[in-house]
């Protein structure tokens, strides 16, 4: 691919959404010609969108008897030509990537919370949409639940290329209601806005309801100053949260893949960005083109301003949360100086992570970080797969997952199938496959000690 991820830079990107889904959405909210038309059409949506559970499902899918012939068509056709796997999808880079996710367990579910999460704030006027959308830093749970209800089903086996599998078909309704928001944001179809037959809305406009798509529809936006809503600028960046931030947090953590995994895990991810999206040519195939594209749109995303800026709201939330499933005091400001370590100082500073943490917990973490790099290195010479680091993380990821992903009284918003293979997976990960059977019974112990505490 070369340069072509920073010469798709060189086009506005800011200014290009999705014309698939934005059409889609179009079409359906103008067959319902009504002061009450978005509403009903959106109730609508959702109501077929909840059919969507596997793969197979997609296949050669129709709307439910009584769905209005315009909003059937339109469903049908977006359905058609979203739910197909790109001609340069390859299923054994897919199948190797799905191994490492499982592979990696409770640290891809660490590094979710303390590296691709905050990493995703740092753009302002991506934030600026999460705090539009309903002040989401005041509900960070169903962030976090969303992004997890997307990931599951896009890593474990077979969820992209199999009709068992329900990547596809989750993804597809993240995509349509990617839509949603920039239309209803806008208050009609962005293409309309981009060729200049509508303008920008950006006089806020008040609304008696208090729900999301409300809220959504109450805001102005200005779209000369900050975009597109979800613009193809911040899908790719979104998507390089998801698979170079993660890659880059096991080089942080001194646990990385072979290069070529690398390139596998690239490659699942970017066939999932296809399926949401995302233009090929905003996909990187390496880590070296992922580096210089994340740090390119980093550069380009602080360059915009949002007042009050949002960020500092939103990860804060997001270390308040992690903090609060830490029973010890001592401990509980962890997470903060993880995503530092993670992110480094300028993500830090963006989401007012850098203020002083106590002295004990600052010595606590540089040493838990230096002794079990170095007693890793030390180790690895003579036990190569082993990772006293990979342990550490593993505990973090376990408390964080179990507590906050895996609640029985709030169980993540997937069919009832796909949430019991989920739930069969994260039970599985209690025993670590790349660890010595010692480190499983030591990790066994401590987590029976968690649970009485629990």
């Amino acid at each position: 691919m070369g340069a072509a991820p920073l010469q798709a830079l060189a086009t506005s990107p800011e200014l290009r959404a999705d014309p698939l889904a934005d059409d889609t959405v179009a079409r359906v909210i103008d067959a319902c010609d009504s002061p009450s038309g978005p509403w009903t059409a959106i109730g609508i949506v959702n109501r077929e969108l909840a059919r969507w559970q596997t793969n197979a499902d997609l296949v050669d899918w129709r709307a439910s008897p009584g769905t209005p012939a315009a909003i059937a068509a339109a469903l049908e056709a977006y359905v058609r030509a979203g739910s197909a796997l790109p001609d340069w999808a390859d299923i054994g880079k897919i199948g190797r990537a799905e191994e490492l996710f499982m592979e990696m367990s409770m640290v891809s579910c660490a590094l979710l919370f303390c590296a691709s999460l905050p990493e995703c704030y740092v753009l302002p006027d991506l934030a600026g949409v999460l705090h539009t959308a309903g002040q989401l830093e005041q509900h960070t749970d169903y962030r976090v639940r969303s992004t997890a209800a997307m990931i599951f089903p896009v890593m474990m086996r077979g969820g992209l290329t199999t009709p068992e599998g329900a990547g596809v078909a989750q993804v597809l309704k993240v995509r349509l209601i990617h839509a949603t928001i920039r239309h209803l944001i806008l208050r009609t179809n962005p293409a309309r806005v981009v060729a200049g037959n509508e303008r920008p809305v950006i006089a806020a406009r008040r609304m008696h309801g208090q729900g999301l798509y409300d809220t959504l529809y109450a805001n102005g936006w200005d779209t000369a100053r900050h975009g597109l809503p979800c613009n193809q600028q911040e899908l790719a960046y979104t998507l390089l949260t998801f698979h170079y931030v993660f890659l880059r947090g096991l080089h942080g953590l001194g646990i990385p893949f072979r290069p070529e995994d690398e390139e596998a895990y690239l490659h699942a991810w970017n066939v999932m960005g296809h399926v949401l999206g995302i233009e090929r040519a905003l996909m990187p195939a390496s880590m070296a083109e992922a580096k210089q594209l994340f740090h390119q749109l980093q550069q380009r995303g602080r360059t915009q301003s949002w007042l009050p800026d949002p960020r500092p709201g939103l990860g804060g939330a997001l270390m308040n949360m992690m903090a609060n499933e830490i029973p010890l005091p001592s401990f509980k400001a962890f997470p903060v100086l993880l995503t530092r370590h993670l992110c480094g100082g300028a993500t830090s500073k963006d989401l007012g992570l850098n203020r002083c943490v106590g002295l004990p917990t600052w010595v606590a973490f540089l040493v838990t970080m230096g002794v079990t790099r170095a007693v890793d290195w030390t180790v690895r010479r003579f036990v190569p797969q082993f990772s006293l680091c990979r342990m550490v993380t593993r505990a973090v990821g376990y408390r964080f997952t179990v507590r906050m992903l895996m609640s029985e009284t709030r169980p993540l918003k997937l069919p009832s199938t796909l949430l019991n293979q989920v739930n069969t997976a994260v039970h599985s990960w209690e025993r670590d496959p790349k660890a010595p059977r010692w480190v499983n019974r030591l990790e066994a112990k401590l987590a029976g000690r968690r649970q009485e505490a629990a």
